[in-house]
């Protein structure tokens, strides 16, 4: 006998269950239409892309993360002749934000403008599997691209805020910073430009390893120790539970225009935030968030909700990445929700499973004898009961029917009927499943 083939998924990856797949449906319509009250779009990219594309550098840690495709037919055998070192030239997208200024750069010339662009869909990451971590999940993205002003943000902010609340999340957080401002401390510190994005990439990893650990890494990877020195002094300074913008652009004493820009913005940002949020919830200046993309050129922000401290949502803007494929820069500023994190969090909540049942309606089983003649007679009922709102599956009964009854009742389904009463159909308990009507 040869071995059997393997029954479970690759490593990394996962089997979705029915209850969970209607939870995410329903996750996904509301989504969708609050982001499309706001006037986004849907769009999709391929899966793949090219590989020069996704290591362009400007998706940071994420490009170590590609699963890559090698090349095919007689492309592959050449390049295993010549001893290539690279036999790739396709990977699956890590993000959903890389491909888009992609397409935008394709089809530019037929997109409105701006482009108010929605797109939710699978990402792949070869990271190493844990908890809540899969190699591969889902990402939803609202991006703007053409525009340059605050209000993009503003849109960004409330229509993803709006779109949590109406999950049943409540107590939101919006957290908000500025690349230029981050710029403006990385300077005051001592790191030139070139170095930025590594030490953003190392502050980014501050609520992971602590202080410690990332004054510890940036003097590991080469960061001149004076540099290092005074950004530990001014992480008091930068503390997100005293620090205001005021006193951010005080402490870093920057005359850079860049930096004044940074601020202009979010101010207006939040001004225009405030008030404007879902009820209960709040947004506040956090001059330790950084986002380790790469791409990041102005305002960035995230959001978490009461009793979840990690952020669902996150993103900002990224002026200069479509410039490198259309040869032009176009303002371009997007906001992601974490969907698996958003599922994991809806899982744990009853108002959630009420919705589910709301939305999907109520699931009853049409039992029919095993071996019936008349097959046409109960798909006729079926189709009627259907026109009368309800979610009808036709099933055989089973010689043991108590049990039947309930891995029906296990599996969602909130009633049954038998055929064999004939008219008036009636729509019995599984709870009692020989007997009473509900």
């Amino acid at each position: 006998m040869t071995d059997k083939l393997p029954t479970t998924p690759p490593t990394g990856m996962r089997d979705v269950l029915p209850d969970e797949v209607e939870l995410r449906d329903l996750a996904t319509q509301t989504i969708v239409r609050i982001y499309r009250s706001y006037g986004f779009r849907r769009i999709e990219t391929p899966a793949l892309e090219h590989l020069r594309l996704l290591t362009s550098g400007e998706g940071g840690e994420n490009e170590k993360l590609i699963f890559k495709v090698m090349k095919r037919g007689e492309e592959l055998k050449t390049a295993l002749e010549r001893g290539a070192d690279e036999l790739a030239d396709l990977g699956l997208r890590f993000d959903l934000t890389v491909p888009l200024a992609r397409y935008y750069a394709h089809n530019h010339a037929r997109l409105p403008n701006p482009l108010k662009a929605l797109q939710i869909g699978p990402v792949w990451r070869a990271e190493r599997p844990q908890k809540g971590r899969f190699r591969q999940f889902t990402q939803c993205d609202i991006d703007v691209l053409g525009l340059g002003d605050p209000i993009v943000e503003v849109e960004l902010i409330l229509a993803t805020s709006e779109a949590l609340a109406a999950l049943s999340l409540s107590g939101l957080t919006v957290r908000i910073n500025d690349r230029r401002v981050l710029a403006g401390i990385a300077r005051a510190c001592g790191f030139g430009d070139d170095r930025q994005g590594s030490f953003f990439i190392t502050f980014d990893k501050l609520d992971k390893i602590g202080r410690g650990g990332v004054i510890q890494e940036l003097g590991a990877t080469g960061h001149e120790a004076a540099a290092v020195s005074k950004f530990e002094s001014m992480l008091d300074a930068i503390d997100p539970k005293t620090a205001t913008l005021d006193s951010v652009l005080k402490a870093i004493a920057s005359g850079d225009p860049d930096v004044a820009a940074g601020a202009a913005a979010l101010d207006a940002i939040i001004a225009a935030v405030t008030g404007a949020l879902p009820v209960g919830s709040a947004v506040r200046f956090d001059p330790r968030l950084v986002r380790g993309m790469g791409y990041y050129t102005g305002p960035i922000f995230e959001i978490s909700a009461a009793d979840y401290p990690s952020s669902i949502a996150g993103g900002g803007r990224y002026d200069r990445m479509i410039g490198r494929m259309l040869g032009r820069d176009v303002p371009a500023s997007g906001f992601s929700i974490g969907f698996e994190r958003l599922i994991s969090i809806l899982e744990g909540l009853p108002s959630a499973r009420v919705s589910v049942a709301t939305a999907t309606g109520e699931r009853v089983a049409l039992v029919v004898d095993a071996g019936a003649a008349d097959l046409a007679a109960p798909v006729r009922v079926a189709q009627r009961l259907r026109r009368d709102g309800l979610l009808v599956s036709l099933e055989v009964r089973r010689k043991n029917w108590k049990r039947q009854a309930d891995e029906l009742a296990a599996h969602g389904f909130a009633g049954w009927v038998s055929y064999n009463d004939g008219e008036p159909w009636r729509v019995r308990s599984l709870a009692r499943p020989d007997g009473g009507t509900r």
